[in-house]
């Protein structure tokens, strides 16, 4: 018989309460999860207010991972001390999770701003600036790799930047030597990078060279590169510069942005050194 000096629930307004539908905690009940207090001789359930609280830590671990029968592990093992433990296990699992989104979060600020740059660019002009020095976290050598090598050696790079979190939403570019480029080798990479804006300890890094840099943009597939590498190399020559060390290449459009390789757009940057 109900207590009238105590308010119980139905189904119905228990559900509404929890923000769920009534199957859902009728569900709970048959998987011994969540049973209501009491049943009357009709075989309505009732719940009561303290088992509001119970619902919500089910809910919370749910949204946490935790299955449904990790939670019923737990519920038949109940204690204060296992319940501590449990809250602690998960604060780890949310401040890895936070941790997640925030270098998720950057990795999108990133690319919004460097597309929405890309939407000013001129992509027939040449320019000369000065590049202050920049860190990047390289790949290993690839230099005279094959085709089957050098597809490797990308997922490679992906998966270690992915497992060191250190993808910071810049593009991956190819590095080349400067012998390679006057042989006419544009492809042939000897690194792939990506810049590190905030690097982090622990990991081996390369300091770009801080210096003179001529800029120019190639629209069209790779195989085609050579046209834009001679009209750089023309304007350098004009201005009395010879090549660096090493050459840079990156997207600025690729197949995230545009659908045939004819549109595709790569920034390609020269170290100088005046003759």
């Amino acid at each position: 018989m109900l207590n009238k000096n105590i308010k119980f629930f139905t189904t119905g307004e228990f559900a509404k309460l929890c923000k769920v539908n009534k199957q859902t905690l009728i569900y709970y009940d048959q998987i011994g999860l969540l049973s209501p207090i009491m049943k009357d001789n009709k075989d309505y359930r009732y719940y009561s207010i303290a088992q509001y609280d119970f619902f919500s830590v089910i809910e919370l671990l749910k949204a946490l991972g935790m299955s449904l029968k990790e939670i019923q592990q737990y519920m038949a093992d109940k204690s204060p001390e296992n319940f501590l433990e449990l809250m602690r296990q998960q604060k780890e699992i949310v401040t890895k999770k936070r941790r997640e989104l925030e270098m998720i979060e950057t990795i999108i600020d990133v690319k919004i701003e460097s597309t929405a740059e890309a939407l000013y660019l001129d992509f027939d002009s040449i320019s000369i600036e000065h590049f202050p020095e920049e860190t990047l976290y390289l790949s290993k050598n690839i230099e005279d790799s094959t085709e089957e090598q050098f597809v490797k050696a990308v997922s490679d790079f992906i998966d270690e930047l992915d497992r060191s979190q250190l993808d910071t939403g810049y593009p991956i570019g190819g590095i080349t030597k400067r012998e390679q480029v006057l042989a006419g080798n544009y492809d042939n990479y000897c690194f792939l990078y990506m810049e590190q804006p905030q690097p982090r300890e622990g990991h081996p890094y390369f300091k770009a060279i801080e210096g003179e840099f001529i800029i120019g943009y190639h629209v069209g597939p790779s195989t085609t590169l050579g046209e834009t590498y001679e009209r750089l190399f023309n304007v350098m020559q004009d201005k009395g510069y010879m090549l660096g060390q090493y050459v840079y290449e990156e997207y600025i459009y690729d197949a995230v942005i545009k659908n045939r390789e004819e549109e595709y757009v790569t920034k390609i940057m020269m170290e100088l050194v005046k003759i």
